[in-house]
């Protein structure tokens, strides 16, 4: 497998830049891997951005940022017609491309733009085009939206509506690193100060990526562990069957994306451990990331201070593995 050497290999390298954060590179490999898009949200200062420059300074792509701000327009991101006296014949209309063109697309604070902005997103996540002038422009492929936000920032924001939360694959919760970690990361920033950017560094070309999406497709699933899967989606609506807890918890369940999120997660997680089969824990941990942003909690979960990781935990707990 020399798709999976060349991408052990860049995972190896984004870590090397971002200390104390394994998981999150561990979810851009695999949102990577199975063609998704991801939501990283953390205080700030937690890395989110250095890990997603990290990711594209490895990679043979373009990458654009757009940093959402209050007045943005729907243009600014997908681009607009304009019009273009130097052009010859009657064709003087031209697409002016905006940033989302772009193989990565970081997007900065996706909750401080209004939803107008956030919409313009939707087109290109989902289908992979923008439509404009009534034609439709294809995306570059590999194509990946990676948007950060900041859970303590209430005012002046404007929270994802749930259909565009639903078009991430994943959602990521980027903590504290801890102690140890805390020193390595002072003594790694110490050491980059005052030096060049490395011109050897070795970037992954697109065609590995898409090698290794071939080679992950074809990693099975038994009839088990897809029964498992899906257990675990069909408990989230309605839970009253299954759990009490989750009865209380959960005011409306999952989306039949999330059954299609996990089965693409725990396959790149299986392909990333070298093999071509399936396990219940390749599932469990994909499961919070997979799972936590498409379901809505009750209010009186929410005044009781449960959490989406708390639903997952308890979902974990509660559905059992068939046979």
């Amino acid at each position: 497998m020399t798709a999976l050497t060349d991408i052990t290999a860049l995972r190896d390298r984004v870590s090397r830049s971002i200390v104390g954060q394994d998981q999150v590179v561990e979810t851009l490999i695999v949102g990577l891997l199975a063609d998704g898009h991801l939501l990283l949200e953390g205080l700030p200062g937690l890395a989110k951005t250095r890990a997603v420059k990290s990711l594209a300074q490895n990679l043979a792509v373009q990458m654009s940022r757009i940093q959402f701000t209050p007045d943005l327009l729907p243009s600014d991101v997908t681009g607009t017609i304009v019009y273009d006296e130097s052009a010859q014949g009657s064709d003087k209309f031209r697409f002016d491309p905006g940033p989302v063109f772009a193989n990565l697309v970081l997007v900065d604070e996706i909750n401080r733009a209004p939803a107008k902005v956030q919409a313009a997103l939707l087109e290109a996540m989902e289908e992979r085009q923008v439509t404009a002038g009534g034609k439709a422009q294809p995306l570059p492929q590999p194509f990946m939206v990676l948007a950060t936000q900041n859970p303590i920032e209430q005012e002046g924001t404007y929270p994802l509506p749930e259909a565009q939360l639903d078009r991430f694959l994943m959602h990521l919760y980027v903590d504290y690193p801890d102690k140890s970690a805390e020193i390595e990361i002072l003594r790694l920033v110490r050491g980059e100060e005052g030096k060049k950017p490395s011109a050897e560094n070795q970037r992954l070309p697109a065609e590995i990526i898409f090698q290794a999406r071939t080679e992950i497709h074809a990693v099975q699933l038994s009839a088990t562990v897809e029964q498992y899967l899906v257990d675990l989606v069909l408990a989230t609506r309605p839970p009253r069957d299954l759990d009490d807890k989750l009865a209380q918890w959960i005011e409306v369940g999952v989306s039949p994306r999330a059954t299609i999120a996990l089965d693409k997660c725990a396959r790149a997680k299986a392909w990333l451990a070298g093999r071509n089969q399936v396990t219940p824990d390749d599932v469990r941990s994909v499961a919070h990331a997979v799972l936590r942003h498409r379901f809505i909690l009750r209010y009186e979960a929410t005044a009781d201070g449960i959490t989406a990781n708390d639903v997952v935990d308890r979902l974990l707990e509660v559905v059992a593995i068939a046979g």
